[in-house]
């Protein structure tokens, strides 16, 4: 049995940058541009934008998988406060990063918090087998990816497993994605199908703004409900560190949600997209005049009609009262380039927000 090495990351500095080729679609071959120099505390356009492609989809259990690949390269890993570029000087002919997703194939909402795992093997040998990473890009939204050393051209069968979803569920989805699953899904690899995929050098990069996202290739919706379509009544939203923060009082907590009153929910996505902004430690306070009516945690959380939010039952928020959000803990997920100076990243703090009710 082989075990082959685990890229931890993508293609680093030592490639050379294309040069006075900019806006328009290159091949992989004329090489990574550098990290924008300047780019803001802030999300921003990267420096580049790669083509990716289906490897094939299964369904296990509560789940449906999706599995994807574009060209290696560099990513930033958050663990706690410390967010790094994982990344190699060099990576192999044959280096792919493998993208996966799972979503609820009802509603089709993508699943952050279930933990993944990928098993790559060939002719019933192992390749290798990761714990593979939860991911915030542009054009996916959330997913899970890392990049890995192929043994060249071939059928590979990949098996993506998760181990349940960890975050509270509500309505529908209380009693769902509790078990472990896995699938195995044929990937037919072809280095030069790879290599084919576009490039483009964008020549808007480190300016404040966001590559188009694209969260439809594999029927996963990693979009956050836009503020007319949240349940309840918004009372208002702010940013932290670019990360919008959306705040919405319901009349009565969801099902499996333990307490009385109104719900106090916050559904945070990113700026441009909408895209949902998961694994965050956020609180609340509620004042109104000199009386504190709630303080507390909001409770990562995931429910049908307001998708994936950070909430907590409360005696109820009145129009007038002063809401201060405070995140405790920046998403723990790894970024794409244009993210990893964002949602605490690579600059660090992400300040309350504060507004009156509506």
């Amino acid at each position: 049995m082989r075990r082959r090495t685990f890229l931890q990351a993508g293609v680093g500095a030592g490639i050379a940058a294309t040069a006075g080729c900019l806006g328009v679609f290159e091949t992989r071959a004329a090489g990574i541009p550098p990290i924008p120099e300047n780019r803001p505390d802030a999300v921003y356009v990267p420096s580049h934008e790669e083509g990716m492609a289906m490897a094939g989809m299964g369904t296990a259990g509560d789940y449906r998988f999706g599995l994807m690949y574009s060209f290696a390269h560099r990513f930033w890993n958050v663990n706690g406060d410390s967010v790094e570029k994982t990344g190699t000087e060099s990576a192999g002919q044959d280096a792919v990063h493998l993208m996966t997703a799972v979503w609820d194939p009802e509603t089709g909402l993508s699943l952050p918090e279930t933990g993944m795992s990928v098993d790559v093997e060939r002719d019933g040998e192992v390749v290798t087998q990761e714990t593979i990473y939860p991911m915030l890009s542009q054009v996916m939204g959330f997913h899970y990816g890392a990049n890995f050393e192929l043994d060249g051209d071939g059928v590979y069968d990949v098996t993506v497993s998760v181990g349940g979803m960890s975050t509270r569920k509500t309505g529908g989805f209380e009693e769902r994605f509790t078990d472990p699953a896995s699938a195995t899904i044929e990937f037919d690899y072809s280095r030069q199908r790879k290599d084919g995929l576009s490039f483009q050098v964008r020549d808007d990069a480190g300016e404040p703004g966001a590559l188009e996202a694209n969260t439809t290739m594999m029927d996963a919706d990693s979009m956050a409900p836009t503020p007319a379509d949240l349940p309840g009544r918004v009372v208002g939203q702010g940013k932290s560190n670019d990360a919008v923060l959306v705040t919405t009082a319901l009349d009565t907590p969801p099902e499996g949600v333990e307490g009385d009153g109104q719900y106090l929910a916050v559904s945070a996505r990113t700026p441009y997209n909408g895209l949902v902004v998961p694994a965050m430690g956020l609180t609340a306070t509620v004042e109104r005049g000199s009386e504190r009516v709630f303080d507390g945690e909001l409770v990562r959380t995931f429910d049908p009609d307001l998708g994936y939010h950070y909430g907590a039952a409360m005696d109820g928020v009145e129009s007038g009262d002063d809401v201060t959000l405070s995140v405790t803990t920046q998403p723990q997920t790894a970024r794409h380039e244009g993210y990893e100076t964002a949602f605490g990243g690579l600059m660090g703090g992400m300040p309350d927000v504060t507004f009156t009710a509506e």
